[in-house]
């Protein structure tokens, strides 16, 4: 009986401090970054006191669509453009970056992109990072694309 009671008691307490109603999940875009239809742009997890922020691959492309740059250095600027725009829904910036994944199609470039990273993160707590290099990214003009995740305290 005893078991029985405590059994009861540790899962009321388990239930009555449980998440019932609240999403720990929120989807975001940014009206600055173009918006491809069947993906989100971003997804932020609460984490308690912040929350950590998934964002999908950032191509080189302006709000209309259009490309932004023909070299890596060009096409980085409107990646970490777009990235940021992204962040500052959440009220961050590329500061907040914790991890980054990056795709390019020349990998003896990235020393350019390293150049325009730089102006973006933290480079006294740089990011986690993978780099690849791929033989196509989803357009032949397309030559780099990055994801992130940043972590951004909550105020």
């Amino acid at each position: 009986m005893k078991k029985i009671l405590v059994l009861a008691c540790t899962v009321t307490f388990l239930f009555s401090f449980s998440q019932k109603t609240m999403n720990p999940a929120e989807y975001k875009s940014s009206p600055k970054v173009f918006n491809i239809k069947g993906l989100s742009q971003s997804v932020s997890i609460d984490c308690g006191d912040s929350k950590m922020i998934l964002l999908s691959g950032q191509v080189p492309l302006d709000s209309e669509g259009n490309l932004v740059g023909n070299t890596i250095e060009e096409q980085t600027r409107q990646v970490f453009k777009n990235i940021e725009n992204i962040l500052k829904e959440y009220g961050g910036t590329g500061k907040d970056i914790i991890k980054l994944g990056i795709f390019t199609t020349d990998i003896k470039k990235t020393a350019d992109f390293r150049k325009v990273r730089d102006l973006y993160v933290n480079l006294q707590n740089p990011p986690v990072s993978t780099l690849m290099e791929v033989s196509r990214l989803f357009r032949d003009d397309i030559l780099i694309e990055v994801e992130a995740t940043a972590v951004i305290k909550n105020k």
